[in-house]
């Protein structure tokens, strides 16, 4: 068998499997509870200044 043919086979069984779609898992969204809390609060201004030391570094 030539590395061609061995492509061609290779490529044919790839687009096979991929055509394939499994539905047997279950489709439900997780509905998630909690809280997001955002640390910090420095001002914009602080920030940037802070963006910009960083960035010159």
């Amino acid at each position: 068998m030539s590395m061609g043919a061995f492509d061609d086979d290779e490529h044919e069984r790839r687009e096979r499997k991929n055509s394939e779609v499994d539905a047997s898992f279950d489709d439900k969204r997780t509905t998630y509870h909690g809280s997001v809390d955002y640390g910090g609060g420095e001002s914009t201004e602080e920030l940037l200044d802070q963006f910009e030391e960083i960035k010159s570094s």
